[in-house]
């Protein structure tokens, strides 16, 4: 049976660090399902669902302690069991751009915790305007509707919390996934 390890970590960016870590994983015999990597400044930062036999999630638990030490990380992990697909909720993506102010990201999770929408992914980011310099932010967030919401209604609402909060935003099924 199938064991799932979740591995968070962060450290400096240097040369080799995801050589190293994806080596730790493929030698205890365990196979990435899922990850995010991103520089945030000057950290490197990871988020890894991998899965194997207990035995090699074992070993590679072993092997985290040497990792964050040889390439001074900060490495948490925890076990984990796979997802359950639920054929009743439907993906939709979020994007929304705007000059940047605080507390859209309240108003955004705010907004689907209290319809009962979980939100899978998010991610935001800060960047100059072209030709102007003004700091835009832009989200973008992947979201599971229960088949039973009226999207008519839920797009309706929000859109009208866009328009208050001054966003340029679409709400939209993802095909395919």
């Amino acid at each position: 049976m199938q064991q799932h390890l979740v591995i968070s970590a962060i450290g400096h960016e240097q040369p080799g660090l995801l050589k190293e870590l994806t080596s730790a994983i493929l030698d205890s015999g365990c196979s990435i399902e899922d990850s995010r990597m991103v520089l945030l400044g000057t950290k490197f930062t990871i988020q890894l669902l991998v899965s194997g036999s207990w035995s090699a999630v074992a070993k590679l638990e072993a092997m985290l302690p040497g990792l964050k030490q040889r390439l001074t990380l900060t490495i948490l992990s925890k076990r984990t069991e796979a997802r359950s697909s639920n054929r009743t909720l439907m993906p939709y993506a979020v994007e929304a751009i705007s000059i940047n102010q605080p507390g859209i990201i309240h108003e955004l999770t705010y907004f689907f915790a209290n319809r009962n929408i979980t939100i899978e992914e998010l991610s935001t980011r800060c960047y100059p305007a072209p030709h102007t310099e003004a700091p835009l932010f832009s989200v973008s967030l992947i979201i599971h509707l229960p088949a039973d919401l009226s999207i008519a209604v839920l797009r309706e609402q929000f859109m009208e919390l866009c328009d208050n909060l001054n966003l340029d935003a679409i709400l939209e099924p993802i095909r395919g996934r």
